[in-house]
Formats: C-alpha cells, sequence, structure tokens
C-alpha cells in the first residue's frame, strides 16, 4: 500500500510537458498593378522599373500545382506546387494555409497551433500572405530535386513530375485525416498548369521587392489574362504594415495598383 501511495504521488507531482508555443511567422506583402504598369513588351515599363528600383532583366519560371479534379488537397488547405527557376534546382513547395479573420493574427496562429503547425516545427516556414484585401496564415514546407535534364524552365513529365511531389511528401499531408490519406490522395492528383511568368527584381524604400508578370489561362478558357504583381517581404507586423501603407499611396497615386486581390494559387487550379 505505501509502495502504490508513493508511486502514484510520484506520478501526480511529475512536472507535465508543456505544448510549443504559437510559430512567428514573417509577411509577404502582394499587391498587384493594372495592365497600365506594363509597356508593349508586356514587361513593366520604364516608369514603373524606375519607381519600384527593378533592374531590367528578368528571370523565367514554369511552375505547376498538383490536386485531384475535386481539389480534395486545396479543401484541406494544402497547396502542392513544383516550380522550376531559371538556372536553379527543382523546388517543391508543400503548403498548408489558414485563414485570417478581421486581421486576428494571433487567432490564426493559434488555430495553426492545435493542428500541430508551432514554433517548435523548424520543417515549416511559417508566413502571413497580405493581398490588398485578405491576410492567410501559411506554413511551408520547401524541398527541392535535381534539374538535371532539363533546359530553361522546363519540367518533368506529368508522370514523373507526380512521381517526385509523392515521393517527397511531409509528414504532416501524408497524414492529414488520416494514415496515408494525404499520400493516397496526392497519388490521385494530377497537374494544373504549367503556368510561365517572368520576374523582375530590385529595392524599393530599402527593401528587395519582386515584380512578376503571369499570363494565365483566362476564365473564358479561351485567350489569357495577365498578372501583374509586385511583392515583398518583412519581418515583423509593423514593418509589413509600415511598407504595405507606402506601397498603396505610392502605386495608387500612379494609377498603376489594382484595388483588390488576386489569388494565383486558385486561378491556376481553376482554369487548368
Amino acid at each position: 500500500m505505501a509502495l502504490a501511495g508513493l508511486v502514484a504521488g510520484a506520478v501526480v507531482g511529475a512536472p507535465r510537458a508543456t505544448a510549443a508555443g504559437n510559430a512567428v511567422p514573417n509577411y509577404e506583402v502582394k499587391l498587384n498593378l493594372t495592365s497600365t504598369a506594363l509597356d508593349s513588351s508586356g514587361g513593366p515599363s520604364s516608369a514603373v522599373r524606375s519607381a519600384l528600383g527593378l533592374g531590367s532583366s528578368s528571370t523565367g519560371s514554369t511552375y505547376e500545382y498538383f490536386d485531384t479534379d475535386s481539389l480534395a488537397l486545396n479543401g484541406e488547405g494544402w497547396s502542392v506546387r513544383l516550380r522550376h527557376e531559371q538556372g536553379e534546382d527543382l523546388d517543391l513547395n508543400y503548403k498548408r494555409r489558414f485563414a485570417v479573420t478581421g486581421g486576428d493574427i494571433d487567432a490564426a496562429l493559434t488555430a495553426a497551433n492545435k493542428a500541430g503547425f508551432d514554433k517548435s516545427d523548424d520543417n515549416y516556414d511559417a508566413q502571413v500572405d497580405w493581398t490588398y484585401d485578405k491576410q492567410t496564415l501559411s506554413f511551408a514546407n520547401k524541398k527541392d530535386s535535381s534539374a538535371k535534364g532539363l533546359s530553361g524552365t522546363s519540367l518533368p513529365s506529368a508522370s514523373d513530375a507526380l512521381d517526385l511531389v509523392v515521393d517527397k511528401i511531409p509528414g504532416k499531408l501524408e497524414d492529414t485525416r488520416s494514415k496515408n490519406w494525404g499520400k493516397d490522395t496526392l497519388k490521385d492528383a494530377r497537374a494544373h498548369g504549367p503556368v510561365t511568368s517572368r520576374n523582375w527584381k530590385g529595392t524599393w524604400h530599402g527593401t528587395k521587392v519582386d515584380v512578376e508578370v503571369l499570363p494565365v489561362r483566362a476564365a473564358s478558357g479561351s485567350g489569357t489574362e495577365t498578372i501583374v504583381e509586385f511583392s515583398f517581404k518583412a519581418d515583423t507586423l509593423a514593418e509589413a504594415t509600415t511598407l504595405r501603407t507606402a506601397a498603396i499611396a505610392e502605386l495608387g497615386a500612379k494609377g498603376w495598383l489594382l484595388s483588390s486581390g488576386v489569388l494565383k494559387t486558385s486561378l491556376i487550379l481553376d482554369r487548368y
């Protein structure tokens, strides 16, 4: 009895493991520009390049997303992207998104924590994507693979690309709803895309910025629509807020700002 009481007492008094705290995200501001920001060649005009500190040359990038026809992965907040940037290895990005409601980033971080995404997991990069009218918290698991044998920005064949993203699937996606659910779902996925963009890099207000020009299939299925996105990253919410306010004011004053956000992932999943 005494021994049982001692053991019980030891168990009761033992320190409990505490859950890790919420992740600490960085921020990426993404603002879309109107077609007036482009010149006759389809790149940023000289006025835009001057105002945003962009270089005169661009790099190419081709990418595609993988999901089922019913977008089962997207329905669980996941996106799977394979990208080949000119001169680089293949980039694989597995991203889990959480909605930010009413600007309450802390609430989104807490929801993510409950889903297993916290500051202890260094396999995922936490980031708040901030468009003109929306914030989204994301956790990205990034991997790479050799691009040997692929010229320019070309991607592997559809079957090889699918095998690659399935082979490198992270555990959190693999077992999202039940054991192997994510892997089984991804095996049944197909490529949505590919699309090819051109990117101009520069420095604006002392911050590295990027302008991406991306032609995508038009909603009608005939012809193309060009998406122009100006983006930059910031370490803190305060820095992101200050720079975003300045960008909206400057771009709006010049008539280049599109006063709504464009979700590229959704467009590509829906149109391809």
